[in-house]
């Protein structure tokens, strides 16, 4: 379903990415590990269009999306892509079911539709009783599961995830870890994750090890 060809990306002399090759099929599960500096983040924002590659190719069901125009790939993000970040990026003046529906009125879905929507998802994430509080009145493992409805709420046929559970205790790791796994039955996204954490990375369908910009064989 998404295909990245040859991916090289520099910051000034820096080489960050030196020719990557990857392919992801649809509903699988992916994980990037690799030490800091490996170019891991760069990469999934790549994979995820937040950022351009200096040379090579991004392709979703065949398209290449990286040689779109800012606003038809804001578009093409919004309603193909989700995205779950270490620290929940939450808006701290909207409520739990506000913040789902975000990326929902973006995409023109009317207010009652988003929050049927919103509210369906966040019934399955088991926060339904939280969904008028903010974010300063939910607990982390619950700010990061927002996130996760957030990343959702478009139906997306990705889901890209940097570090989701670097922020999080233990016990709220473990929830973390097996709602990816709930996610995939349910909703059927593709996920790619960069994590440093071996258990979250060995329940990928598919580990890769990048190194100084390339995946190690």
């Amino acid at each position: 379903m998404i295909s990245a060809k040859n991916i090289k990306k520099s910051y000034g002399d820096l080489q960050v990415l030196k020719g990557i090759d990857l392919e992801i099929k649809k509903g699988e599960i992916v994980s990037i590990v690799g030490p800091s500096g490996a170019g891991k983040t760069t990469f999934l924002q790549i994979l995820g269009t937040l950022s351009r590659p200096n040379s090579g190719q991004i392709l979703f069901n065949n398209q290449e999306v990286s040689k779109y125009k800012d606003k038809q790939l804001a578009a093409f993000r919004n309603s193909n892509i989700g995205f779950v970040f270490q620290f929940h990026h939450l808006l701290p003046e909207f409520t739990a079911l506000e913040n789902v529906c975000i990326p929902a009125f973006i995409a023109k879905v009317s207010k009652s539709e988003a929050e049927r929507k919103a509210k369906e998802i966040l019934r399955f994430l088991k926060l339904e009783h939280r969904i008028d509080h903010k974010p300063n009145e939910l607990s982390g493992g619950e700010q990061q599961r927002v996130a996760v409805a957030r990343a959702l709420i478009n139906e997306p046929s990705v889901i890209f995830a940097d570090e989701p559970s670097g922020n999080l205790d233990s016990e709220n790791k473990t929830e973390l870890h097996n709602l990816f796994l709930s996610l995939r039955e349910k909703f059927n996204p593709s996920i790619v994750i960069v994590t440093h954490d071996d258990d979250l990375a060995g329940l990928a369908d598919k580990k890769l090890t990048m190194k100084d910009g390339l995946f190690l064989s």
